[in-house]
């Protein structure tokens, strides 16, 4: 229906221009007269371009989109150069509209040259449109049409072509440098039983010793023995392997604005326990459930970072979705939460957690102006009851481990 609806506007607007000519030519011949016939070769040569304009074909244009690079973090300026190239440079055209059709992402954010310009090309042959779009948001953006507009000097007749290119653009989120320490696992009367495994480092010796059956034969220290006359083994240092779950929260009743902030936080959390070596699992359950094993690879750090720029706030039972994943969870791990809001049945989740030996770091958001009064106290609360939680001020995420409160 709306193909008919343009086919018989464009039709309708060159049954105008002919018109025109016939009246003039008209007019002349019955008015006769220098004015008459100067009016009627004045307006041929507009005429008959409306015409030509007409059957141009605008279709047999050539048109890519070159975008400086595919994957981006966030804050980063993208940068496109649109090529237009003509097939059929004869007519001339007085001038041509082109428009990237931008996702709904990246339509409102900041332009420092616009994605849409009037060109003037004449003969030219080939056509380019650069435009640069400052502080990207994060997300997975399609760009998929460019819009090309002519038409005559006075708009009697336009043409109009849409051509179909894909362009996928992952911007990454952004994350600060923080400084991950690891928690450990005692109360104020001493110390408790820990289920951390101990594993040997072999990457560094701090000694030899005497052969003990069961050691490898790798270990042996081939120079050391050579000197006692005996076999000596390397030692190791012994280390802990520290677990950790990163649990983001995805409750729809965050703002926007906010749980953009949840996920710098998350992401440079994630960055900082990667650097620290620990064994890292991540959660995140919304719409989409995403649960890694435990891992510390750098392809596992990448996976983590690609859902990150794609997932949204769309959890309406966040608690309910969290309790159902405890059971994979072995205990003594520690758990830390990222979220800007306390609701109490995340509350109760905590509390319901930190009961069964898990190690729990909840760390909040809150917003630079006006933080809820409400929040507070429940930080307050939960910190009563020796759970580990720390307000978080919005954009301030460098101390995030400095002085967590238990």
């Amino acid at each position: 229906m709306k193909t008919t609806r343009l086919i018989a506007k464009f039709a309708g607007k060159v049954t105008v221009v002919i018109l025109l000519i016939f009246l003039t030519f008209v007019f002349a011949m019955f008015q006769g007269g220098f004015a008459s016939w100067f009016l009627f070769y004045s307006f041929m040569p507009f005429g008959l371009y409306s015409l030509f304009i007409s059957i141009y074909p605008v279709q047999f244009f050539t048109v890519s989109r070159k975008v400086n690079q595919s994957q981006f973090t966030a804050g980063e300026s993208l940068k496109a150069t649109i090529t237009i190239t003509r097939r059929l440079p004869f007519l001339p055209l007085l001038y041509v509209i082109v428009e990237d059709e931008l996702p709904m992402g990246l339509r409102y954010g900041s332009q420092s040259q616009r994605p849409k310009a009037m060109m003037f090309p004449w003969f030219k042959k080939t056509i380019k449109l650069e435009y640069v779009l400052d502080a990207i948001p994060r997300g997975e953006h399609q760009l998929t049409h460019v819009r090309i507009k002519t038409g005559d000097l006075f708009g009697l007749v336009e043409k109009e072509g849409l051509f179909e290119l894909k362009n996928t653009v992952l911007v990454y989120p952004s994350y600060v440098d923080i400084a991950y320490r690891q928690l450990e696992n005692r109360y104020d009367q001493g110390s408790t039983s820990s289920k951390t495994k101990l594993i040997r480092d072999t990457t560094i010796a701090v000694g030899v010793r005497e052969y003990q059956p069961g050691d490898r034969f790798s270990w042996i220290d081939w120079k050391a023995s050579a000197r006692r006359n005996t076999f000596m083994t390397k030692e190791f240092e012994q280390q802990q392997s520290h677990q950790v779950a990163v649990i983001i929260d995805r409750s729809d009743s965050q703002s926007r604005v906010i749980f953009e902030q949840v996920v710098v936080l998350t992401a440079s959390i994630v960055k900082a326990i990667s650097r620290h070596g620990a064994q890292m699992s991540f959660v995140s359950v919304g719409k989409d459930q995403f649960v890694t094993d435990v891992n510390h690879s750098e392809s596992h750090q990448q996976q983590v970072f690609y859902h990150l720029a794609k997932v949204q706030p769309d959890n309406p039972f966040f608690s309910a979705s969290i309790e159902s994943e405890v059971s994979k969870w072995q205990q003594g791990m520690t758990l830390i939460f990222v979220t800007s809001q306390l609701t109490d049945a995340f509350v109760k989740t905590i509390e319901y957690l930190s009961h069964r030996q898990y190690h729990i770091v909840v760390l909040v958001i809150l917003p630079k102006q006006n933080p809820s009064k409400e929040t507070i106290k429940k930080i307050e609360q939960l910190k009563h009851k020796h759970i580990f939680i720390k307000a978080v001020m919005e954009g301030q995420y460098a101390d995030a481990f400095h002085e967590v409160s238990r």
